[in-house]
């Protein structure tokens, strides 16, 4: 039987993490079980109405965050807030595949693009990886917000 596949990240602060990956993405964040949320309408606003009239305490609200593909191909990420600190590289990150089907400068450019695009998001540049063929087709190392590391690819 398959099975659906999410990615969970541990962060601080989950709600500014959901919006800088679903910016990148071009994901949703989803509305509270049983709200459909208007064209426009704030979800943090929604899930903050929701979260206080189960009883949540405010301290609490932001403790958990996500992030889903608006057609439902893609993983759905999800932000749980934890009070460590990220202190040593990933041993798993996400390639976001911003030039498929390109080569070369074209390929390179697309992904410097990209890269300003994210920067303005939040995100940091970390390294260029010019192609080297025959195996390497040339990426860009970025980290979110808040530190965890993701190829453009």
């Amino acid at each position: 039987m398959p099975r659906d596949l999410q990615i969970t990240f541990d962060a601080h602060d989950p709600a500014s993490l959901s919006r800088f990956w679903s910016q990148a993405l071009h994901y949703a964040i989803p509305g509270p079980p049983g709200v459909e949320l208007a064209d426009g309408e704030d979800p943090f606003e929604a899930w903050d109405g929701f979260l206080a009239g189960i009883g949540v305490p405010e301290e609490l609200r932001n403790s958990r965050s996500a992030v889903e593909d608006p057609e439902g191909k893609r993983p759905r990420l999800f932000f749980q807030q934890v009070p460590a600190d990220k202190v040593t590289k990933n041993r798993l990150h996400l390639d976001v595949r911003a030039a498929p089907g390109l080569e070369g400068d074209a390929r390179m450019e697309a992904l410097e693009a990209e890269c300003e695009r994210l920067v303005a998001l939040g995100a940091s540049r970390l390294a260029r990886h010019d192609p080297a063929p025959p195996l390497g087709a040339g990426h860009l190392v970025m980290a979110d917000p808040e530190g965890n590391e993701f190829c453009l690819d």
